[in-house]
């Protein structure tokens, strides 16, 4: 007789996570964070809500490792931000991707509720900055140092703080919803970061 296959509890176990990764996204998708649970979660992956439980301690772990999971996946493959030796070129291409990022659906609702929990929950803050945000933000620290090192950008700049001059006004125009996020103006911002606002010699 051949002998019986046990279950493979990894890949249950897999299974069960991407189920409730997808879960979360999407009620909170349709529903909004305030009225998404642990509960409704489980509900929609079809498993127990104890089995969220041994993995995560809330509703808002779970929907950070679904959205961190996102992201990992929109990362394979090329660097996210060329190195061309166009540094104006190289920064609008990602701008652009960001600014695209930013105006999707299944971006937006996840994204705004991780920033809005954020504000009341500063292990949560820590995590989402440590885990997503900085790791990103790093990929804009190497471009400006090589960009440094090229002579296309003052040897004194830290690029740390110029980072914030290209991130700060998406992410203030996308989280306060002041004006469109186009791609022209992440065009504009680029070009102000790069050549200030005063007249050109």
């Amino acid at each position: 007789m051949a002998e019986s296959k046990k279950p493979d509890s990894s890949r249950r176990s897999e299974r069960s996570r991407r189920a409730i990764y997808e879960a979360a996204l999407a009620l909170v998708g349709e529903t909004g964070y305030a009225r998404t649970t642990i509960e409704g979660i489980a509900a929609r992956a079809g498993v127990g809500k104890q089995t969220i439980y041994r993995w995560w301690p809330s509703k808002a772990a779970v929907l950070l490792d679904a959205f961190l999971d996102v992201a990992e996946q929109a990362a394979q493959g090329e660097p996210l931000i060329p190195d061309t030796g166009d540094l104006e070129a190289d920064l609008k291409l990602v701008m652009r991707a960001t600014v695209d990022e930013l105006n999707s659906p299944p971006y937006d609702a996840p994204a705004r509720a991780l920033a809005a929990e954020s504000v009341v929950d500063p292990g949560l803050a820590a995590e989402f900055v440590g885990r997503l945000l900085e790791p990103q933000l790093q990929l804009y620290v190497h471009r400006l140092r090589s960009a440094q090192d090229a002579g296309h950008v003052r040897a004194g700049v830290d690029p740390r703080i110029a980072l914030e001059l290209l991130v700060g006004p998406l992410a203030h125009r996308w989280l306060l919803r002041t004006l469109p996020l186009t791609h022209a103006y992440a065009d504009e911002v680029v070009e102000y970061a790069l050549y200030g606002l005063a007249p050109r010699p």
